[in-house]
């Protein structure tokens, strides 16, 4: 499988045999550009695609489920919409996991308590989810990752093991800062775009056209997910679907012991 260090080696290698062919015979400049911007077309894919692998192993989807079961994952709360979430959750038996946002965990300790009181995954979900999170380097992508970690732990006493990256894009720089926090990076294979479209109806078409054994939906902590749950709770039941945690849809640990 292609990945960030096998693209730059390829890359590489085939410049230097460019390089070296235009001692021979006459190499258009076009050939070399052409390759940079392959290069570029792959890390850009390989980066904004997290079920690509291409910079961190990632945790997708288990492709070896042939039982209808499945796991749930909440992106950035806690918020007032996690509250009518959880009901919904509570009332259906279900549980999910929820990777949740450092500052918002600051202004909603109770909610993020409650998560945990009612045996729900949390996952780290970094500090401040910020539009320019891809572009901070090693030592401060630790930093906003370790400060949300201190905020469950001080919250729940137990230090999270997942993380799921903002916009879910990852470079070298994320790779380099899990390689010291030694989280385990966990994505998705449903997205639903609830937290973009506001059409309740393609949301969930969107989802239910995609569910398949061993899956995981990518949802948020937003009004249009509060909407839509319930239907999908029922077309879950309906279709004898059984929504599992993270830990045991992957047999992983979310939790160091």
């Amino acid at each position: 499988m292609l990945n960030y260090q096998k693209t730059n080696f390829i890359s590489l290698a085939v410049l230097l045999v460019l390089l070296a062919s235009s001692f021979f015979v006459s190499i258009n400049w076009w050939w070399f550009l052409l390759v940079f911007i392959v290069r570029f077309v792959i890390l850009f894919i390989g980066s904004f695609f997290i079920s690509s692998n291409f910079h961190v192993k990632t945790y997708c989807a288990n492709s070896l489920e042939n039982r209808k079961i499945m796991a749930l994952t909440f992106d950035d709360g806690p918020n007032e919409n996690t509250l009518s979430i959880l009901d919904i959750l509570k009332k259906n038996n279900v549980n999910a996991t929820f990777f949740c946002i450092g500052k918002n965990i600051e202004k909603h300790p109770g909610i993020l308590k409650r998560i945990m009181e009612e045996g729900h995954v949390v996952g780290n979900h970094s500090y401040s989810h910020s539009n320019f999170f891809d572009f901070y380097r090693k030592k401060r992508l630790i930093a906003e990752i370790r400060k949300t970690d201190a905020l469950i732990e001080s919250i729940s006493g137990k230090k999270v093991q997942l993380f799921r990256p903002p916009y879910g894009v990852t470079n070298p720089s994320i790779r380099r800062a899990l390689e010291v926090t030694k989280h385990k990076v966990i994505g998705w294979n449903i997205r639903s775009l609830d937290g973009i479209l506001k059409d309740e109806k393609i949301i969930f078409a969107r989802i239910k056209k995609r569910i398949a054994p061993g899956g995981i939906v990518l949802l948020h902590d937003t009004s249009h997910t509060v909407a839509i749950l319930e239907r999908l709770m029922l077309y879950l039941e309906e279709n004898e679907y059984k929504v599992v945690s993270i830990e045991e849809l992957l047999n992983i640990k979310a939790y160091e012991n």
